[in-house]
C-alpha cells in the first residue's frame, strides 16, 4: 500500500454516526429561520423530504459500490459526461462541504451567548477562531473523529429526545399554538416550496459518504444503509422536536427568538436543567456536523488531486494519515464564508448550501442513468431498485431544491458564490497550464471499477 493511501480505520456504526451526526443540524439556532419560513409545517416537511430524497440516496448508494473512490462525483461525472463536467461536479461538491463548518462555528456562539453576551462586531472573528481550532485538531488521526462522532451522536439523540419528551409532558403543550395561528401552512404555498428546498440543507450530508469510502474497513454496498440511516434518523428526530417547540408558543413568537428551547423553559418556567440539556445537545449537534463536514471537505480535494484536477500536494499525508494541504484550504474558504456571512447567516449559508446540492443531486442522478446505458457490464455491487424512473424522480427533486434555494439567496449570497465559481475557473486554468507544460505527469485519469485494486477500494 502506498504511504499516501488514506487509512481504514472507520467502522459501519462510525460512519453512521458520522453522516447522520453530520445531517442532524443545530436546532437550537436554526428553528427561528424554520418556523419563519413554514411555521409548524416544519415538522411535516422534514419526513416527507427524506422520502424524497430517497432517489438521490439510491443513486449515491449504486454509485458509491461501484466506484468507490474519494473523488467520488467527479470520478461519476467523468465517466458520464467527461472531465470538464467531472470537474465542475467536484468543485460543486466542495462547495457543499466547505460551508458548514463556518454555520457550526456560528451555532457555538450563539450557544455561548446565551450564557457570556458576545458583542455582534466580534462574532465573526470568534467564529474564525472556532475554524482554526478545528483546522488544528483535524490533522490528527481519523479513527479520533471517528470515536469521538460515535460518541456525539448517541449522546446527542437522547438528550434530544428527553428534551422533547420534557416540553410534551410539561403540561404546557397545546394543539391551539399550531391550529389558532394560521395551521400547518401560515406563510401558504411559498412558504412551503421554500420549505422544501432549503429545508433540504437539513439532510446534507448523506452525500458526504463516497468521499470517506477508502478509509471504510467494511464493504462499499453496505453505504446504501448509512445512506438511508443518514435519511430516516434525522427526518425522525427534526418531527419530533420541530412538535415539541411548536406546540408550546405560537410560531411568531418562536421565530422571534434566539435559542427557542431554553427560551421556552424560562418563559414558562420550567426547570432550568431542561434548557441547559438543549443548549449541550445543540453543541453536540455542531461539534458531529463540524467534524463531519470538515472530513470530507478535505477529501473532495484529496480526490480532485487523485484525478489530477488540483495540485498533488494535496494527495500528500501528514503521519496521521491526515492531508495536510487540504486542511488548510478548508481553513481558508471557512474563514471566507466567515467573513460573508453577516448577521443573517442562517438564511445566508441555508440558501448557497442548497443551490450546490440541488446541482449535485441532479448532477449524480444523471450520472447514475447515463453510466447505466454507458457500462451496463460494470459490477455493481448494490443495484438501485426502480431503474431509470426513480432517478428521473430524483433529478426533479433536486431541480426544486436549486429553483427554491436560488429564490432564497441575498445579495451577499450571489456575490460570494460569483466569487467562488471564480476562483474555480482560476484553479482549473492553472491546471490546465501545468498540464500543457508536462501532459504526461499532469494529465486528466479516469478512474473505473478495473482501479479498485489500484486505490486499496473494497
Amino acid at each position: 500500500m502506498s504511504e499516501n493511501r488514506l487509512k481504514r480505520e472507520l467502522t459501519f456504526i462510525q460512519m453512521i454516526a458520522i453522516a447522520s451526526g453530520a445531517v442532524i443540524g443545530g436546532w437550537l439556532a436554526e428553528a427561528p429561520y424554520w418556523f419563519s419560513v413554514t411555521g409548524a409545517g416544519g415538522a411535516l416537511v422534514f419526513p416527507l423530504l427524506a422520502v424524497l430524497l430517497i432517489p438521490v440516496g439510491l443513486a449515491f448508494s449504486e454509485l458509491t459500490a461501484m466506484l468507490p473512490f474519494a473523488s467520488s462525483v467527479a470520478v461519476w461525472t467523468t465517466n458520464a459526461f467527461g472531465y470538464t463536467a467531472g470537474w465542475f461536479a467536484q468543485w460543486m461538491m466542495f462547495l457543499i462541504q466547505v460551508v458548514e463548518p463556518p454555520l457550526m462555528a456560528f451555532i457555538f456562539i450563539t450557544a455561548l451567548n446565551y450564557f457570556i453576551p458576545v458583542p455582534p462586531s466580534m462574532a465573526i472573528w470568534i467564529a474564525i477562531g472556532i475554524v482554526f481550532l478545528w483546522y488544528i485538531l483535524s490533522n490528527f488521526n481519523i479513527g479520533i473523529t471517528g470515536k469521538l462522532s460515535t460518541i456525539f451522536f448517541f449522546a446527542m439523540i437522547i438528550i434530544s429526545l428527553l428534551v422533547a419528551i420534557s416540553f410534551y409532558l410539561s403540561g404546557n403543550w397545546s394543539y391551539r399554538n399550531i391550529s389558532n395561528y394560521g395551521g400547518w401552512t401560515p406563510n401558504g404555498f411559498r412558504g412551503i416550496f421554500i420549505a422544501f428546498a432549503v429545508f433540504s440543507l437539513k439532510f446534507i450530508g448523506f452525500e458526504m459518504t463516497p468521499t470517506m469510502i477508502e478509509e471504510t474497513n467494511f464493504p462499499a454496498k453496505k453505504m446504501s444503509r448509512v445512506i438511508l440511516s443518514a435519511l430516516f434518523v434525522p427526518a425522525i428526530l427534526y418531527f419530533v422536536v420541530v412538535m415539541a417547540m411548536a406546540g408550546l408558543a405560537p410560531w411568531t413568537e418562536i421565530a422571534d427568538m434566539s435559542l427557542p428551547e431554553p427560551e421556552l423553559v424560562s418563559r414558562l418556567g420550567l426547570p432550568g436543567i431542561i434548557g441547559i440539556a438543549a443548549i449541550a445537545s445543540g453543541i453536540l449537534h455542531a461539534l458531529t456536523t463540524l467534524m463531519g463536514f470538515w472530513t470530507s471537505s478535505a477529501r473532495v480535494l484529496y480526490g480532485a488531486a487523485q484525478l489530477n484536477q488540483l495540485p498533488e500536494i494535496f494527495t500528500k499525508l501528514n503521519k496521521h494519515g491526515q492531508p495536510a494541504a487540504a486542511n488548510f484550504v478548508v481553513l481558508i474558504f471557512s474563514v471566507f464564508f466567515c467573513l460573508f456571512s453577516g448577521e443573517n447567516w442562517v438564511q445566508y449559508i441555508y440558501a448557497i448550501s442548497s443551490v450546490a446540492a440541488g446541482i449535485i443531486y441532479i448532477i449524480t442522478c444523471l450520472n447514475a442513468i447515463v453510466l447505466r446505458k454507458k457500462f451496463p457490464q460494470w459490477e455493481r455491487p448494490y443495484k438501485s431498485p426502480g431503474g431509470n424512473g426513480l432517478f428521473i424522480l430524483g433529478v426533479l427533486v433536486g431541480v426544486w431544491i436549486l429553483i427554491g434555494s436560488v429564490l432564497e439567496l441575498n445579495l451577499g449570497g450571489y456575490i460570494s458564490l460569483g466569487i467562488y465559481i471564480a476562483v474555480g475557473i482560476l484553479l482549473n486554468m492553472l491546471m490546465g497550464v501545468r498540464r500543457r507544460k508536462d501532459p504526461e505527469k499532469h494529465k486528466l485519469i479516469t478512474l473505473t471499477p478495473e482501479d479498485k485494486n489500484r486505490f486499496d477500494s473494497i
